[in-house]
């Protein structure tokens, strides 16, 4: 792999020797490696990808919204806190100055600079990582409320949209490609019963009561880096997916990654289950940055986000165990049935608490708007 990896790297502009290559075995979609590089004895580390253009079949418009969206957000932090500009992800540029490389097969390859002494979390361990993990994601919304130019490039069309997510899965369940339906037939009974869900807030976007924004659109706990001393969020990685969205989605999806304890493929669904206190502090720290620009509508369809999203993410596990597991990384099988299990537990809980969870959203919003 090393090999590999040399022929890439020598069209990006790094500093130093490379060293040594390391596999991260981190996330479901891109193969991602952290290279070390001596220069003058020191060692700078960067993060290199491969990215996959079977789930992101525009690369180049994918890194133009990336480049667009990190230069921006450093642009403005070095003006207002230049130590946290520096710990910014930015994209390094290819010797010709672009913000990837395509080798002769066909693939798509990028480099990041390694953001030094940060840490990421995969599950929530306290209310005050829920809070700030929230609050980086409320913030990161807030950089980019001010973005000059075009609208973003849409990376994965119709990436939120519930109803075709609901018709993608009716369609692969007919067809039953793997004969898979028949060991997962309480799931597709919940997703079947729950289709309502699926149009509420495009309905709301259609009366013009939900703006469309700028939106991270994979808001989970592990997109957030955080100092490994003072656990404060640094910045969020992962941007993929950084597209025109809603800010809800966001906010949902944090509830479906860290307003609970449990693992994301948690096969014991009696530990699943949305915490409140958690809840609260993903609230407060969300509310923190967002409080002067979400609308009333936005605010009012916090909590049903979080149901909505979790159910749209137990749909695609359940989709793509149907399919044989052909989208998500999986270690075991069944791994995206579990993964759908623990979204169907989720999604009932919010059910069970939605009412409670409404009242800690506006009165929350409320003590901000009241300590301007």
């Amino acid at each position: 792999m090393q090999d590999v990896v040399k022929s890439i790297v020598k069209h990006f502009h790094l500093e130093g020797t490379l060293s040594e290559v390391m596999p991260l075995a981190q996330g479901h979609i891109n193969n991602t490696y952290i290279l070390a590089r001596v220069k003058n004895k020191r060692v700078v580390r960067y993060i290199l990808q491969r990215i996959n253009h079977a789930v992101f079949k525009n690369p180049p418009a994918m890194m133009a919204n990336i480049l667009r969206v990190t230069e921006h957000i450093h642009s403005k932090m070095q003006r207002i806190d230049p130590e946290l500009a520096s710990r910014q992800l930015r994209v390094v540029r290819t010797d010709n100055g672009t913000s990837y490389y395509r080798d002769p097969e066909g693939n798509y390859w990028r480099v990041y600079n390694f953001v030094e002494q940060a840490v990421t979390y995969d599950a929530v361990e306290s209310a005050g990582l829920a809070y700030e993990a929230a609050r980086m994601f409320g913030w990161f919304q807030r950089m980019l409320n001010d973005l000059p130019g075009p609208v973003l490039h849409e990376t994965i069309p119709n990436f939120h949209n519930t109803r075709i997510r609901f018709e993608r899965f009716q369609e692969v369940l007919k067809k039953d490609p793997v004969n898979l339906a028949k060991g997962a037939r309480p799931e597709i009974d919940f997703v079947l019963g729950h289709a309502g869900l699926c149009d509420v807030l495009p309905n709301s976007v259609l009366k013009g009561d939900v703006p469309c924004r700028i939106a991270h659109n994979d808001a989970k706990i592990n997109n957030v880096m955080l100092d490994e001393q003072t656990h404060q969020g640094i910045c969020v990685i992962d941007l993929d997916t950084v597209m025109p969205g809603l800010s809800v989605y966001d906010f949902a999806d944090l509830v479906r990654t860290a307003a609970t304890r449990a693992r994301e493929d948690e096969r014991d669904v009696s530990k699943v289950k949305i915490e409140m206190n958690l809840f609260e502090a993903l609230v407060r720290g969300f509310a923190e940055q967002t409080h002067s620009f979400l609308t009333s509508a936005e605010r009012s369809h916090l909590a049903f986000a979080g149901k909505l999203i979790t159910f749209e993410q137990c749909i695609r596990f359940l989709t793509d165990h149907l399919l044989g597991d052909v989208y998500y990384k999986i270690s075991r099988a069944g791994h995206n049935l579990d993964r759908c299990r623990t979204q169907i537990q989720l999604v009932r809980s919010i059910i069970e608490q939605e009412a409670s969870m409404n009242e800690i959203v506006e009165k929350v919003f409320q003590e901000n708007v009241d300590q301007q």
